[in-house]
């Protein structure tokens, strides 16, 4: 018996003599490694600000807010204006234009001339999800505004952030502080991209399919409002039949994008003071559009099912319009007294 366990204790041994040699024997020439394979990690999408599709570092959760700016002779130079992240042109009472700018990515510290409210700021505010500022308005317009869920924070109505300028005549004084008048927002989330934004410039849809374009001439009944496209500062550049449009602070008025919409315009219910209707853009339905970025034009359609959807720009191939990251003007031109015209 003692004989077996010695022969079960040598068996033993060589054992695991073998196994130690068989784990320490060099791999033979061309023997594929067993380490395991290190997977690079994917990029981590850079956030952006919703309206201009330009990054950034820590946002602020804050809504946007849409203010209504004068544009007549009395109402220039504005201010604020230069810090807007869209601006929309919409034809008003006797074929002249305001505009409904939009803040969130910049707050200037105050805006102006603020005027009264029209019925298509309703599918343009309604989408953003904050307030509309306004000096006032028709009842009928007000309740249409308010009808599609928009706050109105209105000088008439006695909210606070309102001032009137010693510097300019009424009604084209009256500005507000802008920090005061959000700070009266009844939500606080920030606004869904109401466009589709390129990572780069370099990658804009109008950069990469469109033509060369040195300047856009738009005609409303009356007034002519012009962009001439500036490759040193990468900007479109804004001038008024002509003459550059400057803000108060004596900056160029300049985008990175210019949509122009061509939009059908009925007349409201509404009567302004000679007994005129007052003229309504229609913001819903389809029609047809030109976006500038870079240097270049390329023919879109525009569409908007609800006034609580943003626009949709689509190329002919029915792609989704890329814009380059920045500031964007939207000019809403009418299709039966209003044109475009393209300098190469």
């Amino acid at each position: 018996m003692a004989g077996r366990r010695r022969r079960l204790a040598v068996l033993t041994i060589a054992a695991l003599a073998l196994t130690g040699c068989a784990s320490s024997a060099p791999r033979e020439a061309g023997t594929p490694s067993t380490a395991p394979t290190t997977v690079a990690p994917t990029p981590a999408a850079v956030p952006t600000w919703p309206l201009t599709g330009v990054p950034v570092d820590d946002a602020e959760e804050r809504p946007a807010v849409a203010v209504k700016v004068e544009n007549t002779a009395m109402a220039r130079p504005q201010t604020g204006l230069e810090e807007a992240d869209v601006v929309w042109e919409e034809m008003v009472e006797g074929g002249i234009t305001r505009f409904n700018a939009v803040f969130h990515s910049r707050l200037p510290e105050v805006v102006g001339p603020i005027r009264s409210v029209r019925p298509m700021d309703a599918g343009i505010a309604a989408p953003l999800g904050g307030p509309q500022v306004i000096s006032g308005g028709q009842p009928l317009f007000l309740g249409s505004v308010q009808d599609a869920g928009v706050q109105l924070i209105s000088h008439d109505a006695g909210h606070a952030g309102f001032f009137r300028s010693p510097d300019r005549r009424a009604p084209h004084n009256l500005y507000g502080r802008l920090a005061e008048l959000l700070s009266q927002a009844e939500v606080t989330e920030p606004p869904r991209a109401q466009f589709t934004f390129a990572v780069g410039s370099e990658e804009a849809s109008a950069v990469l399919d469109g033509e060369p374009a040195s300047a856009l001439r738009l005609s409303f009944p009356q007034t002519s409002p012009g962009w001439t496209w500036d490759a040193d500062a990468g900007r479109w550049l804004r001038d008024e039949a002509g003459e550059p449009a400057t803000s108060a602070a004596g900056d160029v008025l300049g985008a990175e994008n210019v949509v122009v919409m061509r939009v059908e315009v009925v007349a409201s219910e509404g009567r302004d003071q000679s007994g005129d209707a007052v003229p309504e853009t229609v913001m819903t339905g389809t029609g047809e559009a030109l976006v500038a970025s870079g240097g270049r034009v390329l023919p879109a359609t525009w569409s908007k099912a609800t006034l609580e959807e943003p626009v949709t720009l689509t190329t002919a191939a029915g792609d989704d319009v890329a814009l380059s990251p920045g500031t964007t003007w939207v000019e809403l031109v009418p299709v039966d007294r209003g044109g475009v015209d393209v300098e190469r």
